[in-house]
């Protein structure tokens, strides 16, 4: 109380002031009021209750309910100061006698405060705990739970789990030294498998801290978990990812290392089947006519069942097929290029090993995506390769084929079997008067009917091909001379039809022909056998055209072929070929 509020008081009643002394044994605001309210003593702490009362109010209405009623009487009061709040607590005890009341005032802002800012931390402890974990718990000495967050875990209520051992839920609770849920020592994010109520798994990561009496007496652990299935899920999802990635990129880098669009399939089907741990592989392409072929094939290929069945099955659908046959597991997917089936890949694996996997089926399809890129790449270029090999009128091997490949090949391969062939170059006769006169058209017709003529005597093993305009070669392999004359004898009297073609009655188109036998055991060079047939065709065409003649052997002089009958060439005029 205030000097001037003390003084006030003095005057109104002289002789309190000795009693006031006892308001200061009290450790709070004290004051003393008459029933008119007015002001008789007061102790140094009682500025609080002077204010009130000055403003009359709550405070001097509870003085007067104390008198009334006789009786001590308690209130609490809420004081606006400033921008906060002081509450106060009164208790009015009236003195009858005299119609005195003391007011006894004890401030409880500083312990309101304090028990607001517990239990604000209480639940803020609460909320960070059951955000940051599934569900805390505690376990007794007894080490069954004695408590567990209201949540409760795993399918469990707290009331399910409460006097339970964690040891029932724990798999393979051995394996933890020491368990979690009743560790001597502070432990911290350790991964644990326990059951849910459904049977199912879950992965529990739980940290977890011991309870130790007074005496050092272990009393108990207390925790919290936190399910981690999801995440371990996640993660494992990922790392498969990541591993179907890696093998990916094994495969493609594998495809793009090849120069040879024809050796792309080989390595493709090898390090898929490798990457897959497959027994072995096959990748089916489909060729222009539409038919499926093999393009590759690794590993264990004779396995004694016909895979045309499933790969045609693979065409039709877009999902991963899976079969059993035999002892074979069977994994295929038809490989794509802008949504359109153009081959197929079929791993397989015995039914002993372990089974094709989801990750299995992703990969493939990865890999079928790929090759589907790969099979329109080696398409395209085997369009290009036969575009430049054949003669875009007849379809027959063109000059450079032929000469550069064909031939080449040929006569490597018969060095080595040690057998004889024939080299024909063949040449119409007269065939410019046959443009002159009636037309080029007319005189594609004419190449195309030869052409016809000449496949239809020779056999599929043979090759024949265009050189250029009205000149072609045909190659007879593995024949010997007797066979070829009468082959090519047969060729010149079936040209004889020719001549409905011809310009002229006068210069009729028919066919000359140089021959040149190959025999490996002579040695012969490439170029010296083409110079022999050339010779022989343009020493038919000097002494008479539409005939043959045989070229003689190397170091031979030239023997002339039997003219034919009635056939005979017109004319010595080469002029007019």
């Amino acid at each position: 109380m205030s000097t001037e509020s003390k003084d006030r008081s003095s005057e109104r009643q002289p002789g309190w002031g000795n009693a006031a002394l006892s308001l200061d044994a009290y450790n709070g605001g004290a004051i003393v009021v008459d029933a008119s309210g007015t002001l008789l003593a007061a102790n140094d702490r009682a500025a609080v209750l002077d204010a009130l009362l000055r403003t009359g109010g709550e405070l001097a209405a509870a003085a007067a309910e104390a008198r009334r009623a006789r009786s001590v009487l308690s209130r609490t009061l809420v004081i606006p100061e400033g921008t906060t709040e002081i509450t106060v607590e009164l208790t009015l005890i009236p003195d009858a006698e005299r119609g005195w009341v003391v007011v006894l005032g004890r401030d409880l802002t500083v312990d309101l405060n304090l028990r607001s800012a517990l239990v604000e931390s209480r639940q803020r402890f609460k909320d960070l705990v059951e955000c940051s974990s599934d569900f805390a718990w505690e376990v007794g000495p007894d080490r069954r739970f004695a408590f567990v967050s209201a949540r409760g875990a795993l399918g469990y209520s707290a009331e399910d789990l409460v006097g339970r051992t964690p040891d029932e839920m724990v798999i393979d609770p051995g394996a933890h030294a020491p368990l979690p849920f009743t560790t001597d020592r502070p432990l911290e994010s350790i991964e644990m498998w326990m059951r849910r109520r459904d049977g199912s798994t879950a992965c529990v990561v739980a940290s977890s801290l011991p309870l130790f009496s007074e005496t050092g007496e272990w009393r108990g652990a207390r925790g919290v978990c936190r399910d981690a299935t999801a995440d371990r899920a996640r993660e494992a999802a990922l790392s498969k990812a990541r591993h179907r990635e890696q093998l990916l990129n094994y495969v493609v880098s594998t495809i793009r290392d090849e120069l040879e669009p024809s050796d792309m399939l080989t390595t493709a089907a090898t390090a898929t089947a490798r990457a897959m741990g497959a027994s072995g592989s096959r990748i089916h392409r489909r060729a222009s006519d539409g038919s499926m072929t093999i393009g590759a094939s690794f590993g264990e290929t004779n396995i004694d069942v016909d895979l045309e069945h499933l790969v045609a099955d693979a065409q039709e659908n877009e999902d991963v097929l899976t079969r059993e046959q035999g002892e074979w597991n069977f994994l295929c997917t038809a490989t794509r290029y802008h949504q359109a089936p153009n081959g197929a890949i079929c791993l397989w694996k015995r039914r002993s090993d372990p089974q094709w996997t989801d990750d299995d089926r992703l990969l493939i399809t990865d890999v079928a995506t790929q090759l589907g890129i790969a099979n329109e790449q080696i398409g395209n270029h085997e369009r290009i390769v036969r575009l430049s090999r054949t003669d875009s009128l007849t379809g027959l091997l063109n000059r450079r084929a032929f000469y550069e490949e064909e031939l080449p090949r040929r006569m490597m391969r018969l060095a080595r079997e040690g057998s004889t062939a024939a080299l024909l170059y063949v040449d119409m006769d007269n065939f410019k008067v046959v443009n002159d006169v009636h037309g080029h058209q007319r005189g594609d017709e004419a190449i195309l009917t030869l052409r016809d003529m000449m496949l239809d005597h020779t056999r599929p093993g043979d090759t024949v091909a265009r050189l250029g305009g009205d000149e072609f070669a045909v190659w007879l392999d593995n024949m010997p001379e007797d066979s070829v004359r009468e082959r090519v004898h047969a060729l010149v009297e079936a040209a004889y039809a020719l001549r409905r073609f011809s310009g002229s009655e006068d210069r009729p188109l028919a066919i000359s022909v140089g021959v040149a036998i190959f025999d490996p055991e002579l040695n012969e060079s490439m170029d010296h056998l083409l110079a022999r047939a050339d010779a022989a065709m343009y020493e038919v065409k000097r002494t008479g055209k539409g005939q043959y003649r045989i070229a003689p052997a190397p170091l031979a002089e030239p023997a002339l072929g039997p003219v034919l009958t009635g056939r005979e060439g017109v004319g010595k005029d080469d002029s007019q070929r």
